[in-house]
């Protein structure tokens, strides 16, 4: 019976003395490091920031304008005079001047993308005219055709080449 008696006493102060050992220290602790490491991730976050404004001097600026989505990129305008008054103007809407750069097809309609020197777009539809008397005859997926003044066909196809055919 002695035995039990000390056994329980022995359990009962291992037990007491882990009920008041005093844990606020620990907490304290883990706040303190909780500071810290926001501390650091802010320091982080702040250095990563530097970088890529630095970074961001380097790169290249963007186009502002881009090929692929059509004269909307344009801010709205017409971006390519359709009427030519002089033989400049005309020679400027010649169709050797431009390049194909996309061929947009439905079942109902057919336009040509295409650029000129000076990076505005032009798309066309199915029988519009580029200038007076050279309009758009022909869409598919390798080349456009236009026709010019009734008498020859002009094709140009994605790699830029400009062939000359007669009708």
């Amino acid at each position: 019976m002695n035995f039990f008696k000390i056994l329980l006493t022995f359990i009962y102060l291992l037990f007491s003395s882990v009920v008041y050992a005093d844990s606020h220290d620990a907490q304290q602790n883990i706040v303190e490091k909780a500071k810290e490491i926001n501390q650091k991730i802010k320091k982080d976050q702040a250095l990563k920031a530097a970088n890529n404004q630095n970074a961001a001097g380097k790169e290249e600026p963007l186009p502002l304008n881009d090929p692929f989505v059509g004269d909307g990129s344009l801010g709205g305008t017409g971006g390519v005079e359709l009427i030519a008054n002089s033989d400049e103007d005309k020679r400027k809407l010649s169709v050797f001047n431009f390049k194909l750069v996309g061929v947009i097809g439905s079942s109902d309609d057919l336009y040509a993308s295409m650029i000129d020197e000076n990076g505005e777009i032009l798309t066309l539809g199915l029988f519009e005219e580029i200038s007076p008397g050279i309009k758009l005859v022909g869409v598919n997926t390798k080349e456009v055709v236009f026709e010019r003044d009734g008498g020859s066909l002009v094709a140009i196809n994605f790699k830029n080449q400009i062939i000359e055919r007669a009708k």
